[in-house]
């Protein structure tokens, strides 16, 4: 097995910086920033006046709402990954499993440089905080 080291580390931050930047600016085409915790983002929502609005308009901007709120999900999560591992990186700990304490395969980090852990250890990352 081939793990990673160095040299690779450094390509893998820059990776990860701009993964970071393109997550950062989808986010921000479909939420906001939660004021009280800069990592949390808030699904924009499509502001209607209550008395100008008809119930198709309320109904429409509801489910824009809806679907939004799992985008923003999926991209927040992908935002607060990306986020570890360049926290990880700055620390000395990109690259070592969150649950075994090895190093992740380089094949793993390859296909998802945010990966926290070996691939022994795959299915249970979700259960990370």
């Amino acid at each position: 097995m081939e793990y990673t080291r160095g040299m690779e580390t450094e390509s893998y931050k820059i990776a990860l910086e701009g993964e970071l930047t393109e997550v950062t600016r989808l986010l921000e085409e479909v939420a906001a920033r939660d004021p009280k915790d800069a990592h949390n983002w808030v699904p924009k929502t499509d502001d209607i006046a209550a008395d100008e609005a008809d119930e198709i308009d309320v109904a429409d901007k509801t489910e824009a709402w809806a679907e939004r709120t799992g985008e923003v999900a999926e991209l927040e999560r992908r935002y607060n990954d990306v986020r570890r591992a360049l926290e990880r990186i700055e620390k000395g700990t990109y690259g070592i499993c969150e649950i075994s304490g090895h190093p992740i395969e380089t094949a793993r980090l390859e296909a998802n440089l945010a990966a926290r852990t070996c691939i022994a250890h795959k299915d249970e990352e979700d259960t990370l905080s």
